[in-house]
Parts: C-alpha cells; sequence; structure tokens
C-alpha cells in the first residue's frame, strides 16, 4: 500500500509540554532534541539513564520513576515511546489517539503521528529529509551528502543574511524593492563574494 503523503512542517515546542516515555540511551537522544527545542519534558520510567537521571535532578526534566498510566497523557502536546514493550507501545498509541496527542513510537511507522527526520543544521538553517519510514538509511545517506554541500559557512551567512533583513525592514523601503534586495542578498553570487570575503579575513588574521 501506497504511504499517505506527509505534510512537512517544522514544529515550535518551546513550553510546550511533551512526554517521553522510557529513559535507555535512545529515549535519551530524544529527550535531548526535545529539550534543545525548548520543550516542557515529562520521563516515565522506572530506570533511568545517567544524564536522564542528572537532568532530572537539576530540574531540567521532570521524571516519574514508575510505569506509564494513561493519565500522563493529559495536557500533553505529544509522546514519544521507546521501550522494549510492544503491548506498552500499542496501548501509547491508542491511548494517546483517543486524546488528540501526536504520537511517536520508535522505530515502529504505522504507531506514528509524525516521524524524526535526518537534519542537517547549520545555526537557524534546517534542512530535513524524510523516507515517511521507509528507508532511514536512506535519509542518513542523503543527509551527509547536504552536509558535504552545505558547510558550516551557512552559519555565518544566514545570520548576515537575517542581520540584512532587518535592516531593510527598518529602512522602509518599499515591498517590490525589498523583496528585490533580499533575493539579491540570498543569491548565489551574494555567496560567492560572502566566501570570498571570509577567505580574505582569514588570511588577514581578523
Amino acid at each position: 500500500m501506497k504511504p499517505p503523503k506527509l505534510f512537512p512542517m517544522f514544529l515550535k515546542l518551546l513550553a510546550r509540554p511533551c512526554l517521553v516515555v522510557g529513559a535507555g540511551a535512545i529515549a535519551e537522544s530524544k529527550i535531548a532534541s526535545l529539550l534543545e527545542a525548548g520543550a516542557r519534558v515529562r520521563v516515565v520510567a522506572p530506570e533511568a539513564t545517567e544524564q536522564i537521571r542528572s537532568w532530572a535532578a537539576s530540574k531540567t526534566i521532570e521524571w516519574h520513576q514508575r510505569p506509564f498510566q494513561p493519565a500522563d497523557l493529559e495536557s500533553m502536546f505529544l509522546v514519544i515511546a521507546a521501550t522494549s514493550s510492544t503491548e506498552l507501545h500499542e496501548r501509547i498509541y491508542k491511548e494517546a489517539t483517543q486524546r488528540g496527542v501526536l504520537c511517536n513510537i520508535v522505530d515502529v511507522p504505522a504507531l506514528c503521528d509524525f516521524y524524526y527526520p535526518s537534519v542537517v543544521q547549520r545555526g537557524a538553517l534546517q534542512i530535513a529529509i524524510s523516507t515517511a519510514g521507509q528507508s532511514p538509511a536512506l535519509a542518513q545517506r542523503l543527509r551527509k551528502q547536504l552536509e558535504d554541500q552545505f558547510g558550516p559557512e551557512y552559519e555565518e551567512w544566514l545570520t548576515q543574511l537575517g542581520e540584512a533583513r532587518d535592516r531593510l525592514r527598518s529602512a522602509n523601503a518599499n515591498p517590490e524593492q525589498r523583496k528585490r534586495l533580499l533575493h539579491e542578498d540570498a543569491s548565489e553570487e551574494a555567496f560567492e563574494a560572502f566566501l570570498r570575503n571570509r577567505r580574505q579575513k582569514k588570511l588577514q588574521g581578523k
């Protein structure tokens, strides 16, 4: 059966309550990504890795040291489950669906409302790749190719583009002129000029 078409988007999770069921190595990586996005993270698991225990001790996350209960889903925006129990995963997905909570059961595409894409991160620039769970290996290979194509210099350049955009907005230029200048700033020619200037500064020791 042809998989349903996914709706690509980037979520703002700042201060949103998110639940993670499980506290092993895989769950730890999911928790870390949620914390990077500013989410309020609650973890439910009888045992936890050293890092998760450290986050709990510093109040970075809220850890309930016990098995999952359906009430844990109340008021949650999303839930991620990474345990060794298929039965528990199916239960969590069912309970989350009934409550309208977005659910991701790690490595079980059929029990996911959303997937974790492979991501190329260059500061504010994010390039996400998804295969709808069909081939994470392909997504990882494409990510590596894009990391070579879009190097660390893009972070610095994007910062400059953002500053230029702010200056244009405060200059009260007419919309058409502003649009033209913004596209010129983001052009391939402008990027090549940025690289030349960057190399020159390095040679001058600045």
